[in-house]
């Protein structure tokens, strides 16, 4: 019994090691230099872009036959907003992977998908006062998709429908061309040169 646990351990060890000897070999630096990698926090914050858009969409509303007013902000209104969480591992004294994620949001009528961000950073010292810095970020998943309502315009029938659009003069199956769908900021070059007096 015991030796099948010893066993087990060392399964997961060698998978563990494996892999970093992988991450190594694509990075092109030693095994030894990979276990003095440090971890940082670099920003924590809630809200995007997408996520503002998304709450703008709330703006309005409309008056049902009966007079009742019904208000947009209840669909675009979310409980938790999207969190996004970015790091930085430092490989060497000049270079690092830069990543984070962002957790996503949920309304009523729309989404904001979770995100995954990985980049690279280097920088290099031109002369002992300057340093010229470069960065390159993606960004993966993040999409802003509003979501269509279901009308009931009596006699005419239920239709799927842009819920922004729904009491206007369009025909029920144009406004659906007006859904939302957007996407963040893919990829974002950084160059940065400082020089100190």
């Amino acid at each position: 019994m015991v030796s099948r646990t010893r066993e087990k351990s060392g399964g997961k060890g060698g998978l563990r090691a494996l892999a970093q000897l992988l991450l190594c070999a694509l990075l092109g630096v030693s095994p030894a230099a990979a276990q003095e990698w440090t971890t940082s926090l670099v920003d924590i914050h809630q809200g995007s872009p997408l996520s503002d858009r998304a709450r703008g969409l709330g703006n309005g509303g409309y008056e049902l036959q009966n007079g009742t007013w019904v208000s947009f902000s209840q669909w675009y209104h979310a409980s938790w907003v999207d969190m996004h969480v970015d790091l930085i591992t430092q490989i060497t004294e000049n270079t690092g992977i830069l990543w984070g994620f962002g957790t996503g949001e949920h309304g009523d009528k729309y989404s904001v998908e979770p995100s995954l961000k990985i980049g690279f950073l280097t920088q290099i010292h031109p002369n002992p006062n300057s340093t010229l810095s470069l960065s390159v970020t993606s960004m993966i998943g993040g999409n802003l998709t509003e979501k269509p309502c279901v009308a009931d315009y009596g006699d005419l029938g239920t239709y799927s429908v842009n819920c922004r659009l729904a009491a206007g003069e369009m025909a029920p199956e144009e406004t659906l061309k007006y859904l939302v769908n957007a996407r963040p900021e893919s990829m974002r070059l950084w160059l940065n040169y400082r020089l100190v007096f």
